[in-house]
């Protein structure tokens, strides 16, 4: 069991020198890194949503890594792999690493379309950093690993297919982050709807084995205002991840525990 948490980022990228470099160079770019800030200018300070910055940037790279080597762990083929477009796991990961972290940049821009403006966004970033990353590659092969980051960051999108499991769990991994640090911020500049108080309900969520699916998603809330997180954040991305009959998910509060999907 491990606790959606900004932390979890880095039991993954420890794990792989690849990944380390590319992490690295992520945090240390100052392009990406005031991308990310303004992303939280404009959907925090401006428009008082949740937290989509740099702790945001984090815990979602961190929990899709970790979804996505469960997955591969319990016999599920990564998308890219099948169809040739990465040649190895690492490289899997790498897309999935990308994806995560710069799945918001496009919140820099507005709110509306953030998606699709954040995959256009993403690609000169891809172009200046993938060559660092896998220097011995031909341009070729680092266009299809390019095209395959920016679907990911697209097809975040509620509405979107995933048509890769890269993608998939980069979409769910950003439902995840949903606990009550992330909705702080706006709540404190006024916000008082109930997308700010469903969010402050949630203590934490964690991700372990499923019984009878690969992963198991436990969402703890203190009352049951957090049950709109759930449905309208969290399963609408499940919905249209690819993914949905690998994942079983749970909520429990101070009087219940029950299995909430599937049904």
């Amino acid at each position: 069991m491990v606790v959606v948490s900004p932390s979890l980022i880095y039991k993954h990228v420890n794990s792989s020198p690849l990944l380390s470099k590319a992490f690295n160079l992520l945090e240390n770019d100052d392009e990406v890194q005031e991308l990310i800030r303004m992303s939280n200018v404009i959907a925090v300070t401006r428009l008082k949503y949740n937290d989509h910055g740099l702790i945001h940037a984090r815990i979602v790279s961190g929990t899709a890594l970790e979804l996505f080597t469960s997955l591969v762990k319990r016999g599920v083929q990564p998308t890219t792999l099948r169809d040739g477009t990465t040649h190895s796991l690492d490289e899997a990961k790498l897309i999935v690493l990308l994806a995560s972290y710069l799945h918001d940049v496009g919140n820099a821009v507005h709110r509306t379309g953030h998606e699709f403006v954040g995959a256009l966004i993403a690609k000169d970033i891809l172009d200046r950093i993938l060559p660092q990353l896998l220097a011995d590659y031909p341009p070729k092969r680092l266009y299809a690993i390019r095209q395959e980051v920016m679907h990911a960051i697209y097809a975040t999108e509620y509405n979107v297919q995933c048509l890769t499991t890269e993608a998939g769990v980069v979409k769910i991994s950003d439902g995840l982050d949903m606990s009550e640090g992330r909705a702080r911020a706006p709540y404190k500049l006024g916000k008082r709807d109930i997308h700010a108080v469903s969010a402050l309900s949630i203590k934490r969520v964690e991700v372990s084995e499923g019984s009878s699916r690969p992963i198991k998603i436990t969402v703890f809330m203190d009352e049951l205002a957090g049950i709109f997180q759930v449905e309208e954040v969290l399963m609408p991305k499940i919905k249209t991840s690819g993914l949905e009959e690998h994942l079983e998910v749970y909520v429990e509060t101070p009087r219940e525990y029950r299995k909430y999907f599937p049904k």
